[in-house]
């Protein structure tokens, strides 16, 4: 009887081990659901070259790279030259491409939002242009930004979405509006053109300001590899309002008071940050500010992106229905 239950346990372990190793050959074939959204190791070797650095520097001479929000306006920004945010977005962008100096940069747009529970990213290393606005003259539709994605830096931003417990996938997107209009006067692509990697990546299609501040903190990691976070809205966002506005140099009421409570809560301590910044999207002014929050929403991405670095508004113009409210968080390599 001993040697028969021997014999027995050494088989049932060998069915065991070959039914395991059966079980994970499928799991990481090719053709399992699981193996497709896992990083190849093609996709992993590319991200590694990306950001293996020449030289292995100090910790201290490694700063994360700043995280920055745009008030990018309609898209008539990259052709009126004489409005006040022409030359501040042209500064700002030299100040990323020159000093910051990022080996990629990631956008959250106001003008992608996915779905409730869902984030999407673009995975395409070639990306055209989507013109999503109408009533604009022709050459508005022929506009052109240059810019190259990176699937390996995509598949390492599902990787941190995943590991945050967001749910996310990739698909191939233009650029939309909100990234190329604004882009175009910050990365000229004649003057100051912005030579690394992009990847546009959505914003939850819904208004809850902590889960995009949250979308932030799952992508804060990216800093550490000199990746520049860039939200793009703006700080108070009423199409419906602006024929009241229409003519007056003076802004409506309501768009001062929001812009001025998101600075003071944007410019908090980080420790309380989230919820100051949350308190203002409950504010009776925000609905008139932000009739929908899309425009809003990537603010609240790029302070989670910002982790313990302090906000600072750069730049603000109050305008009819509308506020150009511009921040940083962190700091400037000197």
């Amino acid at each position: 009887m001993p040697r028969s239950r021997s014999w027995v346990s050494r088989h049932l372990t060998l069915f065991f081990l070959s039914t395991s190793v059966l079980i994970l050959a499928f799991l990481f074939s090719s053709s399992s659901p699981l193996a497709r959204k896992l990083p190849t190791l093609a996709q992993i070797k590319a991200y590694s070259n990306l950001f293996r650095p020449a030289h292995q520097p100090s910790s201290s001479s490694m700063p994360k790279a700043p995280v920055y929000f745009f008030s990018h306006g309609g898209p008539d920004v990259q052709y009126n030259k004489t409005h006040p945010v022409y030359p501040i977005l042209q500064a700002i962008g030299k100040e990323i491409t020159q000093k910051v100096k990022p080996k990629a940069v990631v956008v959250f747009s106001a003008h992608w939002q996915a779905e409730p529970n869902e984030i999407h990213l673009n995975d395409a290393e070639d990306t055209d242009l989507i013109y999503d606005f109408y009533g604009f003259p022709p050459e508005f539709y022929q506009a052109t930004f240059p810019s190259k994605g990176s699937p390996a830096l995509a598949s390492h931003i599902l990787t941190l979405l995943s590991a945050s417990g967001i749910q996310a996938r990739g698909l191939q997107r233009g650029l939309d509006h909100g990234v190329f209009s604004g882009f175009n006067v910050a990365f000229d692509p004649a003057s100051n053109p912005l030579r690394c990697p992009l990847v546009q990546v959505s914003l939850f299609g819904s208004e809850d300001p902590d889960a995009h501040y949250r979308l932030g903190r799952a992508v804060a990691p990216l800093r550490d590899d000199n990746v520049v976070v860039i939200g793009t809205g703006m700080t108070a966002h009423n199409l419906r309002d602006m024929r009241l506005a229409w003519g007056s140099p003076a802004p409506i009421p309501y768009v001062v008071s929001f812009d001025e409570a998101l600075r003071e809560a944007v410019e908090a301590d980080p420790g309380v940050r989230q919820e100051r910044m949350a308190a203002v999207a409950r504010r009776p002014d925000a609905k008139l500010a932000h009739p929908w929050a899309d425009h809003l929403m990537p603010v609240y991405v790029a302070a989670g992106a910002a982790g313990e670095d302090k906000g600072v508004q750069t730049w603000t113009l109050h305008e009819g229905s509308f506020a150009w409210g511009q921040y940083r968080f962190g700091d400037v390599p000197a």
